[in-house]
Formats: C-alpha cells, structure tokens, sequence
C-alpha cells in the first residue's frame, strides 16, 4: 500500500505546471526588447535628418533658376526667355553650348581643370563662386573678403565693364573681393562696385581676359536674386551679362557629379559606405552581447567596512612585491614618530625637530641618534630594513621608559641603533 501511493503521488507532484515566467526570462526579454527600441529609434532619427537636409538644401539654394524664392533667380530666367535667350540648365560641362556661360560654383564643386577648359572655350563667362581653386583655375587674382549684408547701392557709373556703366548703381549685397597684400591689381583686370575704404575696400565685380575672351566675376548676387533685382540697376546688369548671346548656358556643378571636383566620399572606394555601416552593426552587436554577459549589475551596500589589519597587511604584500624598503620603513618612522609625540604631550602640528629634540632630552640618547632613527635615509637591503625597525621599537621603549619613570630596564636606551 504505501509503494502505491508513494507512485500515485509523485508524478502529480512533477508534472504540476508553473503559473509564473522565470524572472530570468522577464528581466532578458525586457533587456532585449529595450535594445530594440533604441535601433529603431535611432534608424528613425537618421531617416528624418535626411529627408530634412535633402528638403531644406532643396528650398534654401541660392541662385536657382528654377526657385520662385526670394533667394532665387526664376524672374532673371524669364525675362531673358522673353528678350528671345535660350536659357539652357544643365548640371555637367560636357552640355555646355556655345554663347555666354553663367558658372554657379556656390556650393565650391567647380572642378579647376574644368574650369581651365571653359576659360580656354567660352567667349564670355559670368562666374558666381567664393572658391579660390576656381578664381586661380579663370586667371582672378583676387581673394574673398568680406561679406556685405545690407542693401544699400554703389555707383558703377565709372566702371570700365559696360553692363556695369549701363546699370550706374546696383545693389552691394553678396561677396567683397579684394587684391591680395602687398600686390598689384595685375594688368587687363577691371574692378568695379567698391564698397568700404582704404585697406577695408572691395569690389563686387572683377573682370578679367581669357584665352578664349574674358570672364566677370559677380560678388553682388543680389543683382540676381528675385526680391532684389528690381531695385536701382540690378536687372540692367543681370540682362547686359547674361543676355548678350543666343544661347545662355546656365551651368551648375553639383558635388559627386564626374566632373565635380573630387571630395573624400567620391575618392573612396563605392564599397566604403556599406563597410562602415556593417561595422556599425557590428559594434552595435558586440556592445549588446558583452553587456549581456557582464550580467546584471550587484547591489552592495555601502560604506563597505575593512578591518584595519587587512589594509596594513596588503600594504606590506604591495611593498614587499615592489621590494620598496625605503617606503615601508618610513610608514614605521611616521608612525613612531606620532606616538612618540602623543606620548611626550606634544601637539599634533608639532614639527619633526620638535619631537626629535624632545625625545632625545627625555632619554638622554644623543640628538643625532635619535634624528638618524625617525628621520634616516633611504633604505637599500633587508638587513638595513630590520636594523631601522629595531632602531625604532629601542626608541619608543625608552621614550616610554623615560615618560612613566621605569629606568630599570634590560636594554641600554643609549645605545639605540640608529
């Protein structure tokens, strides 16, 4: 009977199914469930932060012919289209037809060589840039230097290039060029626009002959743009430059265009983005797993309590380890000293002649013994070690010997080793 029931009970018992997840489980399934979050997350971030750029380079491009903006220059391209110019956008050199050319190099991605070419085939180029590559590359000496904010208008009444005499004020705002220090504004170079005095002056229009006619770099965009090129003589100068021809290529290199000028992310090889995305992934894993095996972090409480003689134990192993002698017998000379001045009633501030003063009068051991024996020197074997320890027990006994008045002692105290 009792093996019976003994059977009949215990695969009850076994097979009796839990009602609870393991807390384990709970705590890896909320660790994992967190991580996700996080790369989604932050997946999500990237994609708003592209499509942001990618919508705010959109609408914040200056110059562009197809923008109704203010920064834009969709008035300039229909009036021309209307006085009978074919206005032709394009984005790559090798479109470029014969007639004025207008270079928009804002963005800095004129490639010099290209550059040279157009200097060298173009009649007449309108170049609109702030990079000294390109102002090299057309023959410009001249450099950036300031930046004009305001819409007041200068006079270019006087000015030798005609589109600016016709226009006789114009509207300063965009770049200043200046002649670099201490040169000359080189032969067959025309300045116009000037703004400022002195060592401060600029010019927003320079002209300058080519191999193939000349080139008129224009710093006062504002002659462009469609909220200014109303005003004073804006747009005669805009359709003096740009409407002279037939044809108007309106040409705008774009970075990572194959006749761009090169950039770090085009000189890479095409596999260099998916390399480093992997290896994102790949420390982004690696962190998971190892904070996974690290475990979940102890709880201890704190302050955590160690016995003294623990401390001073692992203090002599470390010395001891590092065979630094020296140190470990001036932790004993320091303590030695404290004792022997605690017992001698001096203060704690009291300084290390003091005390050594006041034990050899008690004691009557000689000045420099004493000072030899809580001061010393460097310690170079364990033989001196020892003999420094010795030296320092001798001491404190007969500074306890003189303190309590028991001279009867075994040791002679005048003989304290130094």
């Amino acid at each position: 009977m009792t093996t019976t029931a003994t059977t009949a009970t215990t695969p009850a018992t076994a097979e009796r199914p839990t009602d609870r997840t393991p807390p384990h489980r709970e705590g890896r399934g909320l660790r994992i469930g967190f991580w996700v979050a996080i790369v989604l997350v932050g997946l999500l971030l990237a994609a708003l932060t592209a499509v942001a750029q990618r919508t705010g380079n959109a609408e914040r491009a200056p110059l562009d012919p197809g923008s109704a903006t203010a920064s834009g220059t969709k008035a300039l391209v229909r009036v021309l289209e209307q006085q009978g110019t074919d206005v032709r956008i394009v984005a790559r050199a090798d479109r470029i037809a014969d007639g004025t050319v207008l270079v928009d190099d804002s963005q800095g991605a004129l490639d010099p060589a290209v550059a040279r070419r157009l200097a060298r085939q173009s009649a007449h180029v309108v170049l609109v840039t702030t990079d000294p590559r390109a102002l090299e590359a057309f023959g410009l000496d001249v450099e950036p230097a300031a930046q004009a904010d305001d819409d007041r208008t200068v006079s270019t009444a006087a000015c030798p290039i005609p589109a600016a005499a016709e226009a006789e004020r114009i509207t300063a705002t965009g770049t200043g060029f200046a002649v670099p220090d201490g040169e000359r504004t080189p032969a067959g170079t025309d300045l116009c626009a000037a703004t400022g005095s002195g060592d401060q002056r600029t010019y927003g229009l320079v002209r300058t002959a080519t191999p193939a006619g000349d080139v008129t770099l224009v710093g006062t965009t504002a002659a462009l743009r469609n909220d200014t090129i109303t005003t004073a003589g804006n747009a005669a100068l805009a359709l003096a430059l740009l409407g002279g021809d037939e044809t108007l290529t309106w040409y705008t290199p774009i970075s990572g265009a194959p006749d761009a000028a090169p950039t770090l992310g085009s000189l890479a090889p095409p596999w260099v983005p998916s390399v480093l995305g992997l290896l994102g992934l790949v420390a982004v894993a690696a962190g998971i797993w190892r904070g996974r095996r690290l475990g979940p972090l102890v709880v201890e409480r704190m302050p955590v309590v160690v016995r003294a003689a623990e401390t001073t134990e692992g203090r002599a192993r470390l010395a001891a380890r590092t065979r630094d002698r020296t140190h470990a017998l001036d932790t004993l000379r320091v303590a030695a000293l404290r004792r022997t001045a605690r017992r001698l009633g001096l203060p704690r501030s009291a300084h290390v002649d003091e005390v050594v003063r006041a034990a050899a009068h008690a004691t009557g051991i000689p000045h420099q013994r004493v000072g030899a024996v809580l001061v010393g020197g460097p310690t170079h074997d364990d033989r001196a070690l020892v003999a420094g320890a010795a030296a320092l027990d001798e001491l404190e006994q007969a500074v306890l010997a003189a303190t309590t008045g028991d001279r009867h002692t075994d040791r002679d105290h005048r003989g304290a080793r130094p």
